[in-house]
């Protein structure tokens, strides 16, 4: 395959791949990106976190007020659907890790044939079946093949990372489009799923007031409560297919943009194939990638235990039933205008200190809005100021991942095919911790005494949705925090390791990349 000149000047000579062998890559060569290949590979980042801020923040409503299933069943199918995601991960890096060459590379042509098939079983999870003897198996089976196909999509794109440029600097650069566009994602996502159904309930409202006696009763301002007429809900689950569907058509869209623009794969060295076993055990036992990794863990749990629950906070204990969706987006789009500051943020002062400036910066606004009883402007004050943090948990986890798999490389020179498992465990954890915290709310929701369908939740509905968008978040941060504390890559050390991996790269002959062989991992 002919790749012409980027508008950097870098240049690419033409590549002919066979089964058995793989690109030569030009050992030590600085490889720089262009605008529009950095561009290219973000986008690319963007199905993922579009389908992903639907279903955090809408599915767990959708399923208790739309698909009136009981909290007990919604959250098995949260936690299941979370659980099963999260064990895919490590099964498709191994596969990845594993698959050969083509033409297009060896992330690409994962990404090109799960797309067809994730988009389908998106469309179902949002779609209500005409039958409620199985209702609970339909949502579990196409949100199980859902978050498997998008894995398959997910896991190659992320390793991706690695080989895109052998800099740093580019990789940074690169991740930091990359973040941005995937922000922009959770924004689109928002507003697409928001705002239609959003729509969807004000014409309910409204129908209630004009024509009460085609719309005997009050709408659901999550969807449609069970004393809500038959017409408004078949109206409420229209709006819910119409939005997945256009988010259906965006996630194709962003597919096709990532495989046409972005530059192709520098493969890795011919090497004796890892095992997935061994490769596992050499990366959790890498002292830098497991201390990330679990304070990552407890801070993103807190970020997904509010992301889970806000749709019902701001519902149920905050009155603003007509705003939700509006306050989401706000937490969106100000994560997104906060990605560039936060990355001039990292570069000055690194990332280790990005971490807690960022992810502390939201827990007095954690505080203000569980104390308030009913106040908008309140609430999108909190949701500027949480967007703020919103930024560095999408961020600095993908941002510092190279750094150890870069740290890695250092310390186990003669290995290579690690990256796949760099990036699929700490998925795994992170998918898991997930559905953990939904499982967990959701049940908690139940014990309290969440009524399915109903418009008025008893007292104690209120008091357990602020302890989860507030005093357990919180905890859960400050532990995070403190294991950062034992984080090892500063900014010395991680200099330190790109001038050993550069020295690395001239060391190496180029006759020992003249050809792969076909068992060769990324």
């Amino acid at each position: 395959q002919a790749v012409g000149n980027s508008t950097e000047g870098v240049s690419c000579r033409t590549v002919h791949v066979s089964p058995v062998s793989a690109p030569t890559p030009h050992q030590g060569a600085r490889i720089q990106l262009s605008v529009c290949h950095k561009l290219c590979y973000a986008i690319g980042g963007a199905p993922y976190q579009i389908t992903g801020s639907a279903l955090g923040f809408f599915l767990q409503i959708y399923l208790l007020d739309v698909a009136q299933l009981d909290p007990f069943c919604t959250s098995i199918i949260l936690f299941m659907g979370r659980a099963w995601d999260a064990v895919t991960d490590p099964t498709i890096g191994f596969l990845v890790s594993r698959s050969r060459w083509t033409r297009i590379g060896r992330m690409m042509p994962w990404i090109v044939l799960s797309t067809p098939l994730a988009v389908l079983s998106y469309f179902l999870v949002w779609w209500v079946p005409p039958f409620e003897q199985g209702k609970v198996l339909w949502y579990l089976v196409f949100l199980c093949l859902f978050q498997t196909l998008q894995t398959c999509f997910h896991v190659p794109y992320s390793a991706l990372t690695m080989f895109i440029s052998s800099e740093q600097r580019e990789r940074d650069s690169a991740t930091a489009y990359r973040m941005t566009m995937e922000v922009l994602g959770t924004v689109v996502g928002t507003a697409i799923q928001g705002q239609i159904v959003g729509g969807a309930n004000a014409f309910c409202k409204a129908q209630v007031v004009d024509e009460p006696g085609v719309f005997n009763a009050s709408a659901s301002p999550a969807g449609a409560d069970a004393n809500v007429s038959h017409a408004c809900l078949d109206y409420t689950k229209q709006a819910y297919m119409v939005a997945s569907g256009v988010t259906c058509a965006i996630y194709v869209l962003c597919a096709v943009v990532l495989l046409l623009g972005t530059r192709p794969e520098i493969p890795s060295p011919s090497a004796k194939p890892l095992s997935f076993y061994r490769g596992l055990k050499l990366v959790m036992g890498h002292g830098p990638y497991a201390t990330l990794v679990m304070g990552f863990l407890f801070t993103s749990l807190a970020f997904m235990l509010l992301e889970g629950n806000i749709a019902l906070f701001c519902t149920y204990s905050l009155s603003l039933a007509g705003d939700y969706q509006n306050i989401l987006l706000v937490i969106m789009l100000s994560a997104t205008l906060s990605i560039p500051l936060w990355h001039r943020f990292l570069i000055r002062f690194g990332k280790k200190t990005a971490v807690y400036v960022g992810v502390t910066w939201a827990v007095p606004f954690m505080v203000l809005i569980a104390c308030v009883q009913s106040s908008l402007l309140v609430a999108y004050l909190c949701s500027v100021a949480a967007g703020a943090s919103v930024a560095v948990a999408f961020l600095l986890p993908w941002s510092m991942l190279p750094d150890v798999v870069d740290d890695f490389r250092v310390k186990n020179p003669e290995l290579q095919g690690h990256e796949a498992i760099f990036y699929s465990s700490y998925v795994f954890f992170t998918k898991f911790a997930s559905g953990v915290s939904l499982g967990v709310s959701t049940l908690s929701l139940s014990f309290s005494g969440y009524v399915t369908g109903s418009s008025v939740q008893p007292p104690l509905v209120d008091f357990t949705l602020r302890i989860l968008v507030s005093p357990v978040p919180i905890v859960l941060i400050f532990v995070g925090l403190l294991i950062f504390r034992l984080y090892p890559i500063d900014e010395q050390r991680r200099q330190g390791n790109r001038k050993l991996l550069r020295e690395l790269r001239n060391k190496q002959p180029d006759s020992e990349t003249d050809s792969m062989e076909t068992g060769t991992v990324v």
